[in-house]
Order: C-alpha cells, then sequence, then structure tokens
C-alpha cells in the first residue's frame, strides 16, 4: 500500500515526505504526537504566535533550503538578537564590544578592545577555548571574565556537563565578537513564516499520496527482525526512514543514550515582560534555575500591545519513564560509542534510513536538516 513510511512529522519527515510523493511515491507518516511539526509547532493564542516547544527561528546560508521552504510560506524579516544578566546588567550575548563597554569601564574597554582588534581583527568570531589560549595576559584575564560569566554556569544548567566535557562544537556556537554587531545569527536568510511553522507542515504534507497518523506510536505498528521489517504484522517492502530516537528503535537493548530535555513554564504575563525576545541568565542554578525566558510578542511584526506570553526554560537530564521529550543529544564519547552499537545493527536493515537529530545523534540545526533531508529524498528513489 505505502512505498515509504516515515516515523516523525518534524522537518526531516515531512521534507521526505513532500519530495517523495511529489516523485508518485506512496507515503505514510506517523508521529506520536497529536501533531504535526515535531518541536517546532506554534499555536496562535490570544494572537500571539507561541512556539510550543521552546522558540525557532529560521536562518541559514543556504539559498537552495530558502527556497525550497518559501515553496510553503511567505516570510518577514527578523533578525533575532539575545540579551544576557550579567553582574546585575543586561549585556548583548554574544559577548561583544557593547558586553565590553558596559561591563567595564571606559578606559579599561577601550583598552581591551583594541587588543582584540589587534590580535585577532575586526568583525571576527572568536571560540571560547581559543580566547583562552592567548599569550596576551590581559586577553586571557578576560575570556577568564567571559568564561565565567557566560558559559560556565549556563552550561552546567543546559547540559548538566562542565564546558570542558562537551565537544568544542557545541561551546562554539556562542562565541565572542570582535565588533559592535549584536545580532545573535550572521547568516545571509533571516526570517520567520508569515503564517507560523504549522501552516508550513500542513501544506508540506497535504498531497493526495500523502497520509499521516498521528497519535501512532513506531513500536506498535512497526517491528524489525532479522534484517527484515514488519508493518501491522506483514512483511513490508518499501523503504522506513526513521527520524526518532535509535535507542528507542531497537527497545534500549544496549542501554539508553543520554539526552537532555527541559521544563517549558508557558506563563501569560498582563504587559510587555522583558525588553528583548529572548533574555539568557547565565549565572549559577543557585540564582536561577532556568537558562533563558523567551518572550514570543518580539518575534512578531503585529501583537497585542499589552498582553503577553513568556516561556521559562528549564534544562534537565531526559527521562523516558517519565515520558520526557529528548530535545538534545549529549556528545560525550561514551555516547558517542553506544550510539555506534545501535548504528551497527541498523546497518543490518538495507530499507531503514536514519535521519535526523535523534536518529543520527546529532546537532542539527532547522536548515542543516532540511538540507540533508532533500539531499536524501533526491537519491532515495
Amino acid at each position: 500500500m505505502y512505498d515509504v513510511i516515515v516515523v516523525g512529522a518534524g522537518f526531516a519527515g515531512a521534507v521526505i515526505a513532500e519530495r517523495l510523493a511529489k516523485k508518485g511515491k506512496k507515503i505514510l507518516v506517523i508521529d506520536e504526537r497529536g501533531h504535526i511539526g515535531g518541536n517546532v509547532y506554534d499555536e496562535k493564542i490570544d494572537g500571539i504566535d507561541v512556539h510550543m516547544y521552546g522558540p525557532h527561528i529560521f536562518h541559514t546560508n543556504d539559498k537552495a533550503v530558502f527556497d525550497y521552504l518559501s515553496n510553503f510560506t511567505e516570510w518577514y524579516k527578523y533578525e533575532h538578537r539575545v540579551l544576557g544578566h550579567i553582574d546585575d546588567k543586561i549585556v548583548p550575548i554574544p559577548f561583544n564590544f557593547t558586553s565590553i563597554d558596559e561591563l567595564f569601564g571606559a578606559e579599561e574597554a577601550q583598552r581591551l578592545k583594541e587588543l582584540l582588534l589587534l590580535n585577532y581583527g575586526a568583525d571576527q568570531k572568536i571560540p571560547i577555548f581559543e580566547l583562552l589560549k592567548s599569550d596576551d595576559p590581559d586577553l586571557k584575564k578576560l575570556a577568564e571574565f567571559i568564561f565565567e560569566k557566560v558559559f560556565k554556569y549556563y552550561t552546567m544548567k543546559q547540559w548538566g556537563l562542565k564546558a570542558q566535557e562537551l565537544d568544542s562544537a557545541v561551546m562554539g556556537r556562542v562565541p565572542v565578537v570582535t565588533s559592535y554587531d549584536d545580532r545573535y545569527f550572521k547568516d545571509e536568510y533571516q526570517y520567520l513564516p508569515k503564517d507560523g511553522y504549522t501552516k508550513i507542515f500542513e501544506r508540506m504534507l497535504e498531497s493526495a499520496n500523502i497520509d499521516v497518523r498521528l497519535g501512532t506510536k513506531s513500536e506498535d505498528v512497526l517491528l524489525l527482525e532479522d534484517g527484515a521489517i514488519y508493518f501491522e504484522g506483514e512483511r513490508f517492502l518499501g523503504k522506513v526512514v526513521y527520524t526518532g530516537s535509535i535507542d528507542r528503535l531497537f527497545n534500549y537493548a544496549f542501554g539508553d543514550l543520554a539526552y537532555r530535555s527541559l521544563d517549558l513554564d508557558l506563563i501569560k504575563v498582563a504587559d510587555t515582560y522583558q525588553c528583548a525576545a529572548t533574555e539568557n541568565y547565565p549565572c549559577p542554578k543557585e540564582e536561577a534555575a532556568y537558562t533563558r525566558i523567551t518572550e514570543y510578542k518580539h518575534f512578531m511584526i503585529e501583537s497585542p500591545e499589552k498582553l503577553s506570553y513568556i516561556h521559562i526554560e528549564y534544562p534537565k537530564a531526559y527521562n523516558r519513564q517519565m515520558g520526557d521529550i529528548a530535545y538534545y543529544p549529549i556528545f560525550t564519547s561514551d555516547d558517542e560509542a553506544l550510539y555506534d552499537m545501535y548504528l551497527k545493527v541498523a546497518n543490518n536493515y538495507p530499507d531503514l534510513i536514519l535521519l535526523g537529530r535523534l536518529a543520527e545523534y546529532h546537532y542539527y540545526n532547522m536548515d542543516a536538516i532540511i538540507a540533508k533531508a532533500l539531499k536524501v529524498a533526491e537519491i532515495l528513489f
């Protein structure tokens, strides 16, 4: 009945389904949640577009990805800016020249900016670990200050690990910037969808060649056994694109992979709550257990003047028995080794395609997973 079964209705699954349906393939998309869109799902509440699983800002340098998504939405320009609460002041994150001006005296700030320009040049993005290796004692002292105030405690709250225990690529996502450019992202295409993200998924999946079953767990309809795949008790001869967590796919045979999850408190407030869409709290957990607060009306061109909604974000260890959502893989050597064990088993199933952050145990931004899904769809048939 189906050429392809896609597990998961987030971007990875929806893009695959849409592209293969265009090729005339019959697709079944299943998702255990009661909605499409995965963690990007949003809803309009009291006239405010709320991202129900935390904020998602589309940004990319990949024109092909932007052009592809533009088939399903109109856009409006949005450049994300983040503020951080440091030493009783609110300064831009990533740490830049404005941050230095706010946190140091005028003479000291000027001296530090000149040192940064002399050693690294203008408009550069310096990973914190690189700055910590500086031979200049003043720059090293600055790096230690930034590490303490911006990275150390935020990382411990976000990941449950010390910064030194994380993959350097994760830490490099928030560099030190040698300019006054306070945009969080520097990509060429920075937009938000005019009608919200959920509408994108609805338009992607509206093809007559796509059936969608929500509230359906993959383990209730799929069985992998001895290199063969069974769907609802019968041998399935098509392809299965799986975007869920790989340890779940194989019933946790080698143990649980580690993920980070979130508790998100959605609160309705009577007035505008903060100055920016996102404000970070990189202080010790004892001072604030949350990492950031997002206020959604700042994302919008038009929104209620007073009424607002905020998300307060509390990272935590993922616990599947408690029904937590796995948001982020944890990139330690032990977990990567465990993932490789599951991958070896998956390789015994030639018609199984693993795709996405959880299935591949890899951190993808939205644009990156869309690009990957487009590539996989192109070569799949």
